[in-house]
């Protein structure tokens, strides 16, 4: 019951923090400013960007409830809050702000939090719920390229 418990509670936040996201982007991918932007050339179509969302977060909600359920703690609590502050605050710092250097370090730091989630618990009950991370960690090392691209080109 306590794992359902966390499931729910981490799709709440995780779905709230994309809301949150969205709400901050000042139009998004649909923008004056980042269309006018020299774009990749493997940058996903649109529709790419909300499946993909709801895929990570779903698998990110159920892995957070097994790693929680084994092992929450202050300090997991704080790393997972800082997870959540750089997932969102990318959204305002590169889509409202058009800030693509700052963008690129949280984006950095956001991809090197998940690793250190999918390196460091590990343990035998943990072992094989850490691939529900791929996901976020493919999606991020995509991201993370389409924003140096960005950066470099822009």
């Amino acid at each position: 019951m306590k794992k359902i418990y966390f499931f729910i509670l981490f799709l709440v936040i995780n779905f709230g923090g994309l809301a949150l996201g969205s709400w901050l982007m000042d139009g998004g991918s649909t923008g004056e400013w980042y269309n006018n932007l020299s774009k990749a050339p493997w940058t996903p179509p649109g529709w790419v960007f909300g499946a993909a969302w709801t895929t990570i977060m779903l698998c990110f909600s159920w892995y957070l409830a097994e790693l929680f359920y084994l092992r929450a703690s202050k300090f997991l609590w704080i790393l997972y809050g800082f997870q959540v502050l750089l997932n969102v605050s990318w959204n305002w710092v590169f889509f409202d702000q058009h800030l693509m250097q700052v963008g690129m370090v949280i984006i950095i730091l956001l991809t090197l939090v998940l690793f250190y989630y999918f390196i460091t618990f590990r343990n035998e009950r943990l072992k094989n719920f850490k691939y529900l991370l791929l996901p976020y960690l493919i999606w991020l090392c995509i991201a993370t390229s389409l924003n140096a691209y960005i950066v470099l080109n822009n």
